[in-house]
């Protein structure tokens, strides 16, 4: 709830938007505006009820004030979650009931996953610490212990094979034109069914990473590769997440691959958007310009550049959030968005057309909703491939071809993506479907690929 410092302000307030005529002025001169009838969302949590726009809006603010260990989780914990928590409608967390409980749980939860904590403050203000438990927000970000189930015995660490795949360290190339440039291994969040648990993040109780450093020395050893592979067209910049790259790493990397001949087109992947939005319009952090600058360059030489974001639900979609989006349209970026379909977060027809109708409304093109990948300590988050295909029966023809996603199935085994409707035999009993991938190249075309269904007792 709300405390009353925050509802006494009304809901006129004063927060910052640009000045469109904000790039004559110097960074540090920002124009702030009044922007009316806008929840200030983050005094929801008691440690940010006095935090101002200019200073919550601000991603030098988000950085330093994010939640990127266990004490400074179990801080913000014990400072948000109420004293009882709503019961759960998961049987497996009815036992939990208090703050001490949910605590424990989670404490116990992280020491047991793959992906080590970093949460900005904006992502934790848009969760219901009233109701933390079923959360669907909650559930992406923070493990907890007691909901968690064995492992599949098929998964390992590397499901999608992308080391085996990588020609040189950081660069996946599976498709014949088409590659993985990992520029770098740290994200602005990290995700709990993460498919790069092996390299992302710092290490864990359970895992060592190979993390890919954003330094030039291996990125030059990228470029060189993709320079000396003619057929290569399109290049995914991602890893980790584009939104750690510094503004002079963003316009290297996109000066290097325009300047390629046969590379006609390439995106920065990254969940900014969806977990620090107010970076797209900071008037004094320049990674948004200089990625714009990268796009403006692209269209004079005629190759788009674009941007990948990822939103799973509803509730991580806001004002500020809109804002940031209208900032990039205004600006003609062109931004697609990738989900995973995660169990108890989108898994349902209401929630994930509402989500695409949304994104939609913002200008951003659903582009895939994702079966969820087999990563480890994530069992309790995956679905059926019956679920993604009764999605895709029920939404597809109640919303415009162009808006409505592929829904697909990035195969075990380095298959790639295939659309999930394809696949060859799907025996609900055991839950083993079956896919080829004609597209690939030699052996991997002909080769049968197996997906799994979450084990019986964890359905």
């Amino acid at each position: 709830m709300m405390n009353a410092a925050a509802r006494s302000s009304g809901t006129r307030w004063s927060a910052f938007w640009l000045n469109p005529s904000f790039e004559n002025q110097t960074r540090s001169q920002s124009t702030y505006a009044a922007l009316p009838n806008q929840e200030p969302y983050w005094r929801r949590v008691p440690k940010w009820a006095n935090v101002p726009p200019r200073d919550f809006l601000s991603y030098n603010w988000q950085r330093a004030n994010t939640v990127s260990c266990r004490v400074q989780l179990d801080k913000f914990l014990s400072a948000t979650l109420p004293d009882t928590l709503a019961s759960s409608a998961n049987p497996l967390l009815k036992h939990i009931k208090t703050r001490n409980d949910f605590i424990n749980d989670a404490t116990q939860g992280l020491s047991a996953a793959p992906m080590s904590i970093r949460l900005t403050p904006h992502i934790l203000s848009v969760i219901d610490w009233t109701n933390p438990l079923d959360d669907p927000i909650r559930r992406q970000f923070l493990p907890i212990k007691s909901a968690m189930v064995p492992d599949h015995p098929k998964l390992t660490l590397d499901s999608l094979h992308e080391e085996a795949d990588s020609p040189v360290p950081g660069l996946v190339h599976r498709y014949p034109d088409k590659a993985l440039f990992l520029a770098t291994s740290i994200c602005p969040v990290y995700c709990r069914f993460c498919t790069r648990s092996y390299a992302v993040g710092a290490n864990t109780e359970t895992i060592s990473k190979s993390p890919q450093k954003p330094i030039r020395k291996r990125w030059e050893v990228v470029f060189q590769y993709i320079e000396q592979t003619p057929s290569l067209q399109d290049i995914v910049v991602s890893g980790g997440d584009a939104y750690y790259l510094e503004p002079e790493q963003i316009n290297l990397i996109g000066e290097r691959l325009l300047s390629i001949p046969h590379i006609k087109r390439f995106r920065f992947a990254t969940k900014g958007l969806a977990v620090a939005p107010s970076r797209i319009f900071d008037p004094n952090d320049a990674w948004t310009s200089s990625f714009i600058d990268v796009c403006n360059h692209g269209r004079r030489v005629n190759k788009q550049v674009s941007l990948h974001t990822h939103f799973n639900h509803p509730n991580e979609i806001n004002w500020v959030t809109r804002k940031a989006a209208k900032f990039l349209f205004e600006k003609g970026v062109i931004v697609r968005n990738q989900s995973v379909l995660l169990k108890g977060v989108n898994d349902n027809v209401e929630t994930m057309r509402k989500l695409i109708r949304d994104l939609a409304d913002m200008h951003i093109t659903p582009y895939y909703v994702y079966q969820c990948d087999l990563v480890r300590g994530i069992e309790d988050l995956r679905t059926p491939l019956s679920t993604i295909l009764d999605l895709e029966q029920r939404i597809r023809g109640t919303l415009a071809g162009f808006n409505t996603p592929s829904f697909v199935v990035d195969l075990p085994g380095g298959g790639g993506k295939r659309l999930a409707s394809t696949y060859e035999i799907y025996d609900r009993q055991t839950g083993i479907s079956t896919f080829k991938a004609p597209g690939l190249l030699g052996e991997k075309g002909e080769k049968i690929y197996e997906y799994f269904d979450p084990a019986p007792e964890s359905g």
